[in-house]
This record gives structure tokens, sequence and C-alpha cells, in this order.
């Protein structure tokens, strides 16, 4: 198979970040320090050697504790951070739900954030405004639609960027745990949104915390570990493999 074949293609990615060795308390201290060139630092590599391949219409679930590198594997693959080594290349349009409000000007209303992210991701004002009334309807913001984002929960901040980002219909969707944001019934909204776009033929990786939903919604599924790929293959492969190894008797044993 062509390479072309691939939305997706990461090859042996490297991603270091530099890390101040002891902790210090105040940004006037830390000036003083580096002005002194009295600043040590130690290289975390956050991701280790990464090969990975998404074919279009995939769907790709990223699964790890806490410090894998899931994170940080998904900026790279939004071109927002630059690995130090290795080969990115995407080759089809992107819609990043990475974190709550990227993307969005907190200054500005709910309305104007919602034209200003569809311009991000590539969509005229004419095509947003035909869109505007069915994103602000899943996002459920009602009248708050015309507040400052800086007024709104953390939770309506999220649930418009995920009504924002899905109803543009990228070609890719990245999803790094936003199907946490509001209650149960909108959780399940997103779900459903989510297979909806998938059943029409957009590729998704999705970062979650939740086997359930890596199992409810992808096909294949990455294991990362220290920056490193444990298991890359079938989704319940996958899944079945990372919950047997955190298991209260799997840890017991490796203890």
């Amino acid at each position: 198979m062509s390479d072309d074949a691939f939305v997706i293609e990461l090859r042996d990615v490297c991603v270091h970040y530099r890390l101040p060795r002891e902790r210090i308390p105040t940004f006037k201290e830390f000036a003083i320090k580096w002005l002194r060139g009295s600043v040590v630092y130690d290289d975390l590599l956050a991701l280790a050697h990464v090969d990975l391949r998404v074919r279009a219409g995939e769907s790709v679930g990223i699964i790890g504790r806490n410090g894998a590198g899931k994170t940080t594997l998904m900026k790279v693959i939004a071109r927002v951070l630059r690995p130090k080594e290795g080969q990115v290349t995407i080759r089809r349009r992107v819609a990043p739900l990475l974190e709550l409000g990227a993307g969005f000007d907190m200054e500005l209303s709910g309305r104007e954030n919602i034209f200003l992210n569809g311009a991000i991701l590539g969509r005229s004002r004419r095509e947003m405004q035909r869109r505007f009334d069915r994103i602000v309807e899943f996002s459920e913001l009602g009248h708050f639609i015309d507040a400052p984002l800086r007024t709104c929960s953390t939770g309506m901040v999220g649930r418009l960027g995920f009504a924002v980002a899905t109803d543009v219909e990228p070609d890719i969707l990245l999803v790094d745990e936003v199907l946490s944001v509001g209650d149960i019934e909108f959780q399940r909204k997103c779900t459903e949104r989510i297979e909806a776009i998938l059943s029409r033929g957009t590729t998704l990786v999705l970062v979650s915390h939740s086997p359930q939903a890596i199992l409810q919604l992808c096909e294949h599924a990455v294991w990362l570990d220290g920056g490193r790929v444990v298991a890359n293959g079938p989704a319940a492969q996958v899944v079945d493999a990372f919950v047997s190894r955190f298991t209260p008797r799997a840890v017991a044993a490796a203890g």
C-alpha cells in the first residue's frame, strides 16, 4: 500500500521537554537565576521513537495512564508541536479538540467565537452562518451565546468547541478527553455525533481514559506508556491488554 493511503503518518517521532531541575517559586527568582546562567535543566523524553499510520476513515483510540504522552502525541498530529526528531505527514484538514477553549477568544461572545473558530478551521463566514443555528442548538448555550466566553462555565465552553469542530465536517477529528464535558445526556449526544461523522468517512483519533469509549468508537487503539508505544492493533486486543495490566491482581503480581 502506498504512503498516500495514510492521512496521518508519524515516523520515529521524538519530543523532548526541557524542565528546570529544581522548583523555582517565583518568576523574579527564575529570571535572576536565568540571567546568571544558574538554571539547571533536565531533558524529559515525552515521546520516544513513535511510529503511527492512520488510513482515511479509520478510528484510532489512544490509551494510557497520566503522563504517558497522549496529549503530546495529539499536539504533534495537530501540528501545534514540532517534534525534535522524526517525520510527521498530515494529508487532510484537521479539527483539533485538545483543550477546553482552544482556538477561542474568551473576551468575545460565543456567537463571535463560532465565526472565529470556523475561520480557523477553513470555513467561510457564509458557511458558518448557515451552520450557526445548528451549532447553538447542539451546544445548548441558549441566550449565553451572546455572553463573553469568560463568563461561561468550562463545560459550556467545551460544549461550544465540540459543537463547532464536529459540525464543520473535518477530514480528521482529534478529540482529547472532551467527551467528559457536560452531563451524561450531553456526553451521549457527543458520542452519537461522533458515530454519525464516522459513518460519513471522517478519520478519528480519540484520547480517553475510558476503555469503554475506546471500544465503542474506535476500530484500532494505541497504548502509550512513558512516551513509548506498548501496543498498536485492534481496539479490543489493545484495551484488553491495558486493562489486564492495571487490574489490582496484575499490579500486585508486578510488585
